[in-house]
């Protein structure tokens, strides 16, 4: 399916809808993924950083910060990037992390500063025609060799709303394709919840290195 195809005012809108979304249900959010269990995700990021510890990582859709506080504890320097106000509020005030309130269309990153980018829930909020973008800005961000971490519901490459967000649905050939085009080499990939079956299992991880 083509990508979309948006003039700047368009994302602008799509952008703001989307974070107004989650700062009106922001403690509706927090209240029901605070117990989530993402120890397989954040493993599959760690295990394939080969710097040594501690590592500096970038949680890119922080959220009200459950992650951020799963990685300080493992004892790694971690900053938080969300474009709710809401959001990035939560994760300063329950976590004492520093956070980065940016839109994810409107990214401004240092250069080769990260170890690890793990990106939990995020980048399929990012419309096709302006991933190739975004995820050149994240390459760029990490250091020589750094790893990137991405889980996005999968689907049939739909674009489009779903209850009040913008998503983009990729099949793991055309995620394959845009990370690649992109300077990233795949690790691995799996789908999760764990131990159920594919039709069960809405959404695709996959590990990646800077090339």
């Amino acid at each position: 399916m083509p990508a979309k195809h948006f003039g700047p005012h368009e994302l602008d809108l799509i952008a703001a809808a989307t974070l107004a979304h989650y700062d009106q249900h922001a403690d509706a959010f927090r209240a029901g993924t605070r117990d989530h269990d993402v120890r397989q995700n954040v493993d599959a990021l760690l295990r394939h950083i080969r710097a040594e510890p501690p590592f500096t990582i970038l949680d890119f859709g922080c959220g009200p910060g459950r992650d951020l506080r799963t990685f300080a504890s493992l004892g790694h320097t971690v900053i938080g990037l969300d474009g709710a106000a809401e959001f990035a509020t939560m994760a300063r005030n329950d976590y004492g992390c520093e956070v980065w309130q940016q839109d994810f269309l409107k990214l401004d990153l240092p250069g080769e500063y990260f170890d690890g980018i793990f990106a939990n829930a995020s980048l399929f909020h990012v419309p096709s025609q302006e991933l190739p973008r975004i995820l050149h800005q994240l390459r760029a961000t990490l250091k020589p060799g750094g790893v990137l971490f991405s889980s996005n519901p999968h689907g049939d490459n739909e674009e489009g709303w779903n209850r009040g967000r913008y998503g983009v649905y990729h099949d793991l050939e055309t995620w394959r394709r845009y990370l690649s085009s992109a300077g990233f080499q795949e690790l691995e990939h799996f789908y999760r919840p764990a131990g159920l079956p594919r039709d069960q299992q809405p959404w695709l991880a996959s590990v990646w290195r800077k090339r």
